[in-house]
């Protein structure tokens, strides 16, 4: 025992504990020391850059894509137009005011003004709400219910209701106005979500 009290074996036994830490410390140091000198070595690689590869749009797919767009827009106009222009007849035949249109030159028989009063009633095929139910129907199977289409097809739907009017050479009848008022209320409770689209797909 030396002249403090210590025992040379409690201070080998210090000794042992104290040498223990230092090495435990300097492992964690390297340890860290790794992890840091990773994180700062890391770069993302740009692989572009690395295979000379250069990125660019398709244009000739765009323009595809444009195109059938474009179609499918045209093809909306037309239908309305067909549509819009054939009810205005049929309004015209029941009402008798086609006759007047056509100065005189053309008279509707009764049986024909017949079945256009029973077509452009409330639940006939002119009607309001089938035909505007037609035009929304058309309108979702070409865009396949895509909300995100659904302004290019009321554009394509208003294109087609000025191109009836002008087809028929003026305001078309009070019938129509009501169909197209009908099919943009539609419109727009499909873009709402208060309508599914899968009700017009479906039919």
């Amino acid at each position: 025992m030396n002249v403090n009290g210590v025992t040379s074996s409690q201070a080998a036994g210090a000794y042992a504990a104290y040498t223990s830490q230092v090495k435990a410390k300097e492992a964690e140091e390297s340890t860290t020391g790794r992890n840091e000198e990773a994180a700062a070595v890391y770069e993302p690689s740009n692989q572009a850059a690395e295979t000379g590869k250069t990125y660019k749009p398709d244009t000739a797919l765009v323009e595809k894509l444009k195109s059938e767009a474009d179609a499918r827009t045209e093809s909306l106009r037309s239908l309305v137009e067909k549509l819009l222009g054939q009810q205005a007849t049929k309004f015209g035949e029941a009402t008798d005011i086609w006759s007047f249109l056509k100065d005189g030159e053309y008279e509707v028989d009764p049986e024909t003004k017949a079945q256009a009063q029973a077509d452009i009633a409330e639940d006939g095929y002119w009607g309001v709400e089938k035909t505007s139910d037609r035009i929304l129907q058309f309108a979702t199977a070409l865009t396949g219910g895509d909300p995100d289409k659904l302004d290019m097809m009321i554009d394509a739907f208003k294109q087609g209701y000025a191109q009836a009017e002008e087809t028929w050479g003026g305001e078309l009848p009070e019938i129509s106005k009501k169909t197209y008022d009908a099919a943009l209320e539609k419109f727009d409770k499909l873009k709402s979500g208060e309508t599914d689209p899968s009700q017009y797909l479906a039919q």
